[in-house]
């Protein structure tokens, strides 16, 4: 692990991350069931520069392309460094290495949200969308808001107001699979908790790619805030720093990411919680060098699984799948490789 983060400077990795994303998205645009090839593309680009319309094949090729690849691929990339990047901020702002993006509730809050929106006589996919992700901002509220109440250790009690909220949603969301018809209602909750792009549009794409660049420009600038955060409270009041409000300030971020990312998508596991732990050991605890890398590394794992879970069969496999056998493994890697060195 030395010698990898000898090798890996944060800026020799971001030279070889934005060309590896670029080709692994070029790739995954033009792959599937319906064969897309560059010299199509090149044909719709034309059509497109000449104001002429595509038609026979080159047409339904041009709707799979623009309506369902190009949105899917964006929004891979987009969900993946959002739960990439708020695992990072989470695990700095927790001093804890196990701690993912559901940590607070946000995910739990999101599947029940779709869940109740799933269930409802009057349901529509936008339905399912606005109410999971206004639930999971109801979780991460709950959570801060218990813990504030409390006021001992804020940390400590907050990591315990977000079990005590995902335990009552995750309790809610048992109840509705419970009394939900089994043949039509609980297959499409029990498909959404498992993750899914398959239902993405544009407008998906726009409403996290306003999510992700809040998120993540309030995380660049307030990248070396985070750095002293993660020392403590002590040291951080030490050095002229109000803890508690650089902590709503990021949680809010953090969660709002996360709950665009969990409504639109459903659970995707694994990529809050493994991908910091690669871009530490390869540029080290640093924020300013791990935010990019981490965000460039999230997109890249999420746009890589999505490919692999539309093509490996005849029928397409959940995306939280693909990433819960890759990233167990992955994980348990990193365990052993980082063994005594106060990794965990």
């Amino acid at each position: 692990m030395k010698n990898l983060k000898i090798f890996f400077t944060s800026k020799r990795l971001i030279y070889l991350l934005i060309p590896g994303l670029v080709l692994a998205f070029i790739t995954a645009s033009v792959s599937g069931r319906v064969d897309i090839g560059f010299s199509d593309i090149f044909k719709m680009c034309l059509n497109f520069c000449n104001n002429m319309d595509s038609k026979g094949e080159l047409f339904s090729k041009e709707l799979v392309f623009v309506w369902v690849r190009l949105p899917r691929c964006i929004m891979a990339v987009l969900v993946g460094s959002s739960l990439a990047v708020s695992g990072a901020v989470y695990q700095a702002l927790f001093r804890n290495p196990l701690v993912s993006p559901n940590i607070l509730g946000v995910s739990a809050g999101c599947t029940f949200g779709a869940a109740l929106g799933l269930v409802l006589p009057f349901q529509s996919f936008a339905l399912v969308n606005l109410m999971s992700f206004m639930f999971g901002i109801l979780a991460v509220t709950m959570s801060v808001g218990l813990a504030r109440a409390i006021s001992i250790k804020p940390v400590i009690v907050l990591v315990l107001a977000g079990m005590v909220v995902l335990s009552f949603f995750n309790a809610l969301l048992m109840v509705i699979k419970y009394f939900s018809d089994p043949y039509e209602a609980l297959p499409s909750i029990i498909f959404w908790v498992m993750g899914s792009l398959s239902r993405v549009t544009w407008e998906n794409v726009l409403v996290m790619g306003f999510f992700f660049t809040i998120g993540i420009f309030l995380f660049i600038i307030l990248r070396f805030k985070l750095n002293i955060l993660s020392l403590g409270d002590i040291q951080a009041k030490s050095l002229g720093i109000n803890p508690s409000f650089f902590r709503v300030i990021l949680i809010t971020a953090s969660s709002f990411m996360v709950a665009a990312s969990v409504s639109t998508c459903g659970q995707i596991s694994w990529i809050g919680l493994i991908i910091p732990h690669m871009a530490r050991t390869l540029v080290g605890p640093k924020h300013e060098r791990m935010i990019p890398v981490t965000a460039l590394m999230g997109g890249l794992f999420l746009l890589l699984a999505d490919s692999l879970a539309r093509t490996v069969s005849s029928a397409e496999i959940p995306v939280g799948i693909i990433t819960a056998l890759t990233g167990a493994p992955i994980f348990g890697y990193l365990m052993f490789k980082n063994r005594g060195t106060g990794w965990i």
